[in-house]
């Protein structure tokens, strides 16, 4: 007799995961985040350092703006026409534990020989940021296995 999960009690209709994805899944969505969290913030450059075809670029932009992830600051050079760069909001930072994520298990995976491109540090002592997932009791966890989904106050189970 086979065993049933119990996740498939539950519905999966509103499931943040997924509401997420629709807004920062496209491809291109991480590696603009990636260069504005390293201070690239003006479409042409974005355009230079990503190689994103430029009508690609301004939807991913357009969507993170109406998100709320990135807003749009004017800025004037001389001479020229107003332009806008593109600041992250509180909303973005909270993104880059998952861009650390990311660049982590790339890094670990996906990573030339000589290692991965980017180091993170940080900026007061200069060492190496890396990601830890940590129990509300304080409770470092380095085993995924040791982590279980259960039912949260927004669970509907299905009919």
């Amino acid at each position: 007799m086979r065993t049933v999960p119990a996740a498939l009690e539950w519905s999966a209709d509103n499931c943040t995961v997924g509401r997420a994805l629709e807004i920062v899944g496209e491809k291109w969505t991480f590696v603009v985040l990636r260069e504005v969290f390293m201070g690239v913030r003006r479409f042409d450059d974005l355009r230079v350092r990503t190689n994103i075809p430029r009508q690609v670029l301004s939807d991913r932009l357009a969507t993170l703006v109406e998100n709320g992830i990135l807003r749009r600051e004017p800025y004037r050079d001389p001479g020229r026409r107003q332009r806008y760069e593109y600041r992250l909001t509180e909303k973005g930072f909270d993104l880059y534990p998952v861009l650390q994520a990311l660049r982590e298990w790339g890094d670990r995976y996906l990573a030339d020989p000589g290692g991965g491109p980017l180091t993170t540090v940080h900026r007061d002592c200069g060492a190496e940021v890396n990601l830890v997932l940590r129990c509300a009791d304080g409770h470092e966890i380095d085993k995924m296995r040791e982590v279980a989904g259960r039912p949260g106050p927004g669970a509907v189970r299905r009919l």
